[in-house]
């Protein structure tokens, strides 16, 4: 497959326009590699371990959700100049999928809540609400442990989920307005804990947003590359 025809699939499956303004420029080809597109990795972060284990693969593409480039570069140093290093020897494309593979349908947010087993779904301005039948134990055992309870909850019907950094007062407000009696989501702010309308459970910002990458590579035939941070919960 020809690289045009390959963005072209791609624009189809989470439209540029869905995209917030904050990812102008930022999504998209955003490394060209060859031409001709044959085999495709697939990562949440362009990683040097994801870039290096996408080059030993003789990938063509790699396709993450997180840009490497998120302020504009002017020297190119460090981190960034061994990783464009290693991208541009090994002659690969990188593509990313962004806010806009969020919004999508199919995307981040539906991965999320297929995950964990939501019904009857409605949409928010960003992420989802739905009926819920597990606990908070059970939603952290398939997010991989590692979550924080912000508040008290005891049953969860109706919970409301925006994967990746989503915690912000406006949705927290709007979730409570829909009907949502518990909020998931990462990177929780001390000031917005506070003063959150209802009880949240913290996660991490890659427990939340992997599945969606990794259920894109099954649907594509595309080799997923798995690099979550190192986390360790001190007894």
């Amino acid at each position: 497959m020809h690289v045009l025809a390959f963005i072209e699939e791609m624009e189809r499956l989470a439209p540029p326009e869905l995209a917030e303004d904050f990812d102008t420029e930022k999504i998209g080809l955003v490394v060209e590699g060859r031409p001709e597109i044959s085999h495709v990795c697939c990562a949440l972060d362009a990683t040097p371990y994801v870039v290096k284990q996408a080059a030993g693969a003789s990938a063509d593409m790699l396709v993450v959700h997180h840009t490497p480039l998120w302020t504009p570069v002017t020297v190119i140093t460090g981190r960034i100049a061994g990783l464009m290093r290693a991208l541009l020897s090994a002659d690969m494309n990188l593509y990313v999928m962004h806010t806009n593979f969020d919004r999508a349908q199919g995307g981040v947010n539906d991965a999320l809540a297929e995950l964990l087993s939501l019904k009857d779904i409605s949409p928010m301005s960003i992420g989802c609400i739905g009926s819920c039948t597990l606990s908070s134990s059970e939603i952290s055992r398939r997010l991989g442990g590692n979550c924080r309870l912000w508040g008290e909850v005891k049953l969860i019907h109706r919970l409301a989920l925006v994967a990746g950094s989503g915690f912000d007062p406006a949705l927290l407000q709007e979730a409570k307005i829909l009907g949502a009696d518990t909020f998931l989501s990462a990177e929780m702010k001390h000031s917005v804990a506070r003063t959150a309308p209802l009880p949240c459970i913290e996660a991490t910002h890659y427990a939340l947003e992997a599945p969606a990458m990794q259920r894109l590579s099954m649907r594509m035939g595309w080799q997923y590359i798995d690099d979550p941070p190192l986390l360790q919960i001190i007894p």
